[in-house]
């Protein structure tokens, strides 16, 4: 079994994980605007816990969007910094699924249609199904006006609605069991499905650690003239 490190700062929540010897260790802490002080922190506190030196990781996981655009940049700030120093090879995980993931730990839920909120009055939205114990999109993560998104043209039986963008539900069209818009980005469910990745040889080098912000015109560096 691999030794993985998961980190994620996408939302409010800034959380890491470590899978080592069979064995889970987390930290979650929901600290708007304090990510870039704790995140390390709380990885040497997992190394720490679990008796291990960072040398002993097989790849690093994050959560690479969509969310916001400084909390995703701590994160591959500090990934690619560990993964270029440990010369390992990373595995970016969606922060949609990491939500829906979430969502089917706690609850059980199978359908979990995921909206987080993109500002702008609109929001980040994926639907996932549970398969072999894995949240999988059916369809495309977009961003978009809460009037604008939709379950699949397949969807049947109860969906769940999770992440922020729930609280905009009277403005979701978009028929589901019941919604927690309290749920955010868990590492423990990232490095469950990044575990999942590493399976099946998806990790990337580095330098492929990019951001996902869904919005084309996000932090895009203006052509030159």
């Amino acid at each position: 079994m691999p030794t993985l490190l998961a980190l994620d700062t996408a939302t409010e929540a800034c959380s890491v994980a470590l899978l080592h010897d069979g064995q889970l260790l987390s930290r979650y802490e929901v600290i708007p605007r304090l990510h870039a002080q704790r995140l390390l922190p709380m990885v040497r506190e997992l190394l720490d816990e679990a008796g291990i030196a960072a040398s002993a990781l097989d790849a690093i996981a994050f959560g690479r969007g969509p969310g916001a655009f400084t909390g995703v940049r701590i994160a591959i700030g500090v990934v690619q910094g560990l993964a270029f120093a440990l010369q390992r090879p990373v595995l970016p995980v969606s922060d949609l699924a990491c939500i829906a993931q979430r969502a089917w730990r706690e609850r059980g839920v199978r359908q979990v249609a995921v909206a987080i909120d993109a500002r702008m009055d609109e929001v980040y939205w994926g639907c996932y199904r549970e398969q072999d114990g894995e949240m999988r999109l059916a369809g495309l993560e977009a961003v978009l006006p809460p009037e604008a998104v939709a379950l699949p043209r397949d969807a049947a039986d109860a969906w769940f609605g999770a992440g922020t963008g729930w609280a905009y539900a009277g403005r979701l069209p978009v028929a589901v069991e019941a919604h927690d818009a309290t749920l955010l980005p868990h590492a423990e469910d990232l490095l469950r499905l990044a575990t999942f990745a590493w399976t099946r040889g998806e990790a990337v080098e580095a330098e492929q650690a990019q951001p996902v912000y869904l919005r084309d015109n996000v932090a895009t560096p203006k052509a030159h003239a």
